[in-house]
């Protein structure tokens, strides 16, 4: 069975979610909604997608640009079976009376509260409480993945703490209005940041500790994490080995393989001919891995723009019950050059 999905907004996340449906051999990527006619729209129809607008003010500014429209918004929910709901944050929440009123299951993202829709996703930890639901939340950039290193953790290790530092980057690289910024802003004062109490809306049984602060850098996050564990403590090694077999986590070496900065991280993007030089996987530095007692320390980079990409792609499939956990990350993975594990 083909899956119809809309894209509602095409921005940073909702640009990539429609590339990665369109790889799919069970979905049909419907079209697209845009509010402004500028040159991603444009893209969109050079691609091939059927583009759609909010309302009728839209379609007149639409028409003027010289960019053809398929409908309004509500027309392309209506011939979908779910829609990625990519829409800037506190959107989604008003979008989803449009989509309950017509019997369409919707993907939200990280920027609206987990009461959205009840059930926080990220694919590896948690995919079966979304199966059959009628709304899912696609967590955050941060939140992924530190779901994903801390579950793994936790599989072999049992967590009983984690503390994480985040440095976020102050703005996304086509945000020129918002950066980059010649100051660390501390993101918030007060700790904990949301990334703690979100990550516990997908993991609940162990408390996660998060402080955040923005800098002068477009592209990446870098998290620096203690990770405190029950009973014998593992080995650098064990962990090491741990992360490496999880899916949709990068492990990179700052001697063996040169990569000291999140810019050779973008760089190495760039050498596997990634789209967009988009690295969806959490990048842990192997050589950052240390265990000093029970706790284990190390760094990871999280490329903001791409790594929530898979999860959309997964969350389809959950909502649908169209694939199991196993079937739907090794499909997605595979569709969007993931490295396999």
């Amino acid at each position: 069975m083909t899956t119809r999905v809309a894209v509602n907004g095409y921005n940073v996340i909702g640009r990539r979610v429609a590339d990665a449906v369109s790889l799919q051999p069970d979905m049909e990527l419907v079209g697209v909604a845009k509010m402004k006619p500028d040159y991603k729209a444009r893209s969109a129809v050079e691609k091939g997608y059927r583009v759609y607008c909010g309302d009728e003010k839209g379609e007149k500014a639409f028409r003027e640009a010289g960019i053809p429209l398929a409908g309004f918004s509500k027309d392309l929910v209506s011939q979908s079976d779910v829609v990625i709901d990519a829409t800037p944050e506190d959107i989604g929440s008003a979008n989803k009376r449009m989509y309950e009123s017509l019997g369409k299951k919707a993907i939200f993202q990280g920027g609206e509260e987990h009461d959205v829709a009840g059930t926080s996703f990220v694919a590896q930890c948690n995919y079966d409480s979304a199966i059959n639901k009628d709304f899912v939340r696609v967590v955050s950039c941060n939140t992924t993945a530190l779901c994903r290193v801390l579950h793994s953790i936790d599989e072999s290790f049992q967590i009983s703490k984690a503390n994480v530092v985040i440095a976020r980057r102050a703005a996304d690289p086509d945000e020129s209005s918002k950066g980059p910024i010649d100051a660390v802003v501390l993101d918030p004062v007060s700790i904990p940041s949301h990334h703690g109490p979100d990550v516990n809306t997908v993991l609940p049984n162990f408390p996660v500790i998060s402080m955040a602060m923005k800098i002068p850098t477009t592209h990446m996050h870098l998290h620096s994490l203690i990770v405190s564990v029950k009973g014998t403590n593992p080995t650098d090694a064990q962990v090491v080995d741990k992360l490496s077999k999880t899916p949709r986590i990068m492990l990179v070496a700052s001697k063996k393989d040169g990569i000291k900065s999140t810019a050779n991280v973008m760089d190495l993007a760039r050498e596997l001919g990634r789209p967009r030089n988009d690295v969806f996987e959490a990048v842990v530095w192997r050589d950052s891995v240390k265990v000093i007692g029970s706790e284990i320390y190390f760094f990871m980079a999280v490329h903001q723009e791409a790594i929530v990409t898979p999860e959309n792609v997964d969350a389809i499939r959950a909502i649908t019950n169209s694939a199991s956990a196993t079937d739907s990350i090794r499909m997605t993975d595979k569709s969007l050059s993931i490295l396999a594990k």
